[in-house]
C-alpha cells in the first residue's frame, strides 16, 4: 500500500503513529504563573543532544481555554520552565489520567492521586513517584506546519534518579518497565534488552 497523507490513506484509522513505534512518553509538569500545577503525557518526546543534555516534546492539540495550544505549551511559555517525567508500567493508569481535556484549573496530580515534590534546578513540581524526572529550561519552542503543532526544546538542568534503579552503577530500565505508545489506542512495556556493539567498540 502507498498513499500521499494529503490524498488520505483510506484506512478506518490513521496508520502513522502505528508505523513511528515504539515512542518514549514524556510526562510533562509544569506550573502557570499562578502557581497552578499541571501534568499531562506526551508522545511526541525524546532526548535530542549530549552535551549540554536538550530534550524535546511536540504539542499538536489546541484547548478552547488556551486558545492556539494545550496547558503544557502555554504555561512554558510563562515560566521557561518544564519537567520530563518518566512512566514506568506501574503508572500506566495514573497517566492514562493525566490525559484528558482537563479545564486549565484542574491539577492533574491531584486528579490522578499521585504525590508531587518540588523540583531543584527550576520553579515546578515533578510525580515523586516516576523512576526518573528530567529538570528543564526552555531554550525554544518551535511552530510547525498546522494549526497547533508546536515542538518545545529544552536544556535539562537536574536529574532525578530512583535509588533502587540504578544497579551495578547502570540506570536500568528492567527495574521499572517503561511505558511506550504506540499507533491508535495502543501501548508496550520493555521487559527485556540485549546489547549491540558498534564496529569497533569495546565493551
Amino acid at each position: 500500500m502507498f498513499y500521499r497523507p494529503e490524498d488520505g490513506h483510506g484506512l478506518p484509522h490513521n496508520p502513522f503513529n502505528a508505523i513511528v513505534t515504539p515512542r518514549p512518553i514524556g510526562w510533562i509538569s509544569t506550573r502557570d504563573a499562578q502557581g497552578r500545577d499541571n501534568l499531562a503525557p506526551y508522545s511526541f518526546f525524546n532526548a535530542v543532544a549530549y552535551v549540554p543534555p536538550q530534550v524535546m516534546f511536540a504539542s499538536t492539540a489546541a484547548k478552547p481555554d488556551r486558545g492556539d495550544t494545550k496547558d503544557s505549551v502555554a504555561n512554558i511559555r510563562e515560566t521557561g520552565v518544564f519537567c520530563v517525567n518518566i512512566v514506568s508500567e506501574a503508572l500506566r493508569d495514573a497517566m492514562n489520567q493525566t490525559s484528558g481535556p482537563w479545564d486549565r484549573e484542574v491539577d492533574e496530580f491531584a486528579h490522578a492521586g499521585l504525590d508531587k515534590t518540588e523540583c531543584e534546578t527550576i520553579p515546578c513540581a515533578r510525580v515523586s513517584a516516576a523512576p526518573a524526572s528530567l529538570e528543564c529550561r526552555l531554550t525554544q519552542i518551535v511552530q510547525l506546519p498546522g494549526a497547533a503543532n508546536y515542538v518545545v526544546f529544552g536544556e535539562v538542568t537536574g536529574v532525578h534518579m530512583q535509588d533502587d534503579c540504578i544497579i551495578d552503577g547502570v540506570f536500568d530500565v528492567l527495574r521499572f518497565n517503561p511505558l511506550t505508545r504506540l499507533g491508535y489506542q495502543d501501548y508496550s512495556v520493555i521487559r527485556e534488552k540485549f546489547a549491540l556493539r558498534r564496529p569497533g567498540e569495546k565493551a
